[in-house]
C-alpha cells in the first residue's frame, strides 16, 4: 500500500514558516505520511515535489498570497488546501494558528470541512485569434499601464454595458471580492454565494457602481486605448494593445478550501477587520 502525500506550500521569506513546516513534516512522517514540497530549500523529512500526482491534500504555511500560488499547482487535480496563518489574518486560511498534532489528526482522519470556490476563466483575442488564455481564483483586472486613463467597452451576454475612460475594471469571484475588489469599493460576497463581481476602477462616467452578475454570464472587454494591461490574481500579466478583446467566464475548474475549525466566513470577516460585536452601543 501506497503512502499518503502531503504537499507543503511553504512561504517563501517567513522563517517562523519553514521552521513549522520542519516539525509538521516530522509529525506526519511519524505517521506514515510522505511529505513533499514546492520550495526550494531543504528541510528535514521534506521531498522536493516532482509531481502532483498521488498527493491528498496541499497545506499552506502562509497567508493569502501563498494559497495563491497553492492554487496553481492543484487547480484541475482535485487535491484540497487547508491554510495555515503564519501572520496576519486572512480569508482563506484558518483564523487562528492549530497546533502541529491538531493538522496532524485532521488530515489523518480527513475530519475538514471544504469549500468550493469560483474561479475566472479568461480569453484574449487579437485579430481574430485566441492569443493567451488564464483563470484566476481571485480576480481578473484589465487596467491602465501608464499615466493615462484607458478606454474600455464592456459587453456582458453579447449585450453592451458601458464605456468608460478610467483606471481600470475588476472582474473578481466571492472569494476575491475581499481583496483587490474590496479595496476599490466592491461589496464583500460571501463565498457560497455564486456570482461574478464587475468594478470599474475610477470611470470618468455616470453610472460606475460596482455589479454583482450571474456566475453564467460571459463579460467581454474591448481595449479602445494604447496602454493596458491584464492581470489575474495580481501575479500573471499581459501586455494589451488596442483592439484586443478579453472575455472572462467562470472556469471549468475549482478550488476547494478546507478548514479544521467551524469558525465561518463571517467570523473570518470579524476577525480580519476586529468588528465590534460586543457592547458596540456602548451598553
Amino acid at each position: 500500500m501506497s503512502k499518503r502525500i502531503v504537499l507543503l506550500v511553504i512561504h517563501p521569506t517567513k522563517v517562523e514558516a519553514s521552521e513549522f513546516a520542519t516539525e509538521l513534516a516530522q509529525a506526519l512522517v511519524a505517521q506514515d505520511f510522505e511529505v513533499v514540497s514546492n520550495t526550494p530549500h531543504t528541510l528535514a523529512n521534506i521531498s522536493r515535489m516532482e509531481s502532483a500526482d498521488g498527493i491528498e491534500i496541499a497545506v499552506v504555511l502562509g497567508g493569502d498570497g501563498t494559497i495563491l500560488r497553492a492554487a496553481e499547482i492543484v487547480r484541475g487535480k482535485n487535491i484540497p488546501i487547508l491554510g495555515i496563518n503564519m501572520g496576519n489574518v486572512g480569508f482563506l486560511a484558518e483564523i487562528g494558528r492549530p497546533e502541529v498534532s491538531a493538522i496532524v489528526d485532521s488530515i489523518s482522519s480527513k475530519s475538514y470541512r471544504g469549500e468550493v470556490r469560483l474561479v475566472l476563466h479568461h480569453e484574449i483575442e487579437r485579430r481574430g485569434t485566441i492569443i493567451d488564455q488564464g483563470w484566476a481564483l481571485n480576480e481578473v483586472t484589465v487596467g491602465r499601464s501608464d499615466a493615462q486613463m484607458v478606454e474600455l467597452f464592456v459587453q456582458i451576454d453579447g449585450r453592451p454595458l458601458s464605456r468608460w475612460g478610467c483606471d481600470g475594471v475588476i472582474a473578481a469571484t466571492p472569494t476575491g471580492s475581499t481583496a483587490y475588489a474590496f479595496s476599490a469599493g466592491g461589496p464583500v460576497v460571501w463565498p457560497e454565494v455564486n456570482a461574478l463581481i464587475l468594478l470599474p476602477l475610477a470611470a470618468h462616467a455616470l453610472f460606475s457602481r460596482p455589479m454583482v452578475i450571474s456566475p453564467d454570464s460571459t463579460i467581454a472587454i474591448d481595449i479602445e486605448s494604447d496602454g493596458a494591461t491584464l492581470s489575474s490574481d495580481g501575479m500573471r500579466t499581459f501586455q494589451l494593445l488596442k483592439g484586443d478583446r478579453i472575455t472572462i467566464s467562470k472556469d471549468a475548474h475549482s478550488i476547494e478550501l478546507v478548514h479544521m475549525a467551524e469558525a465561518g466566513f463571517t467570523d473570518r470577516l470579524v476577525a480580519k477587520f476586529k468588528l465590534p460585536i460586543e457592547g458596540w452601543r456602548g451598553e
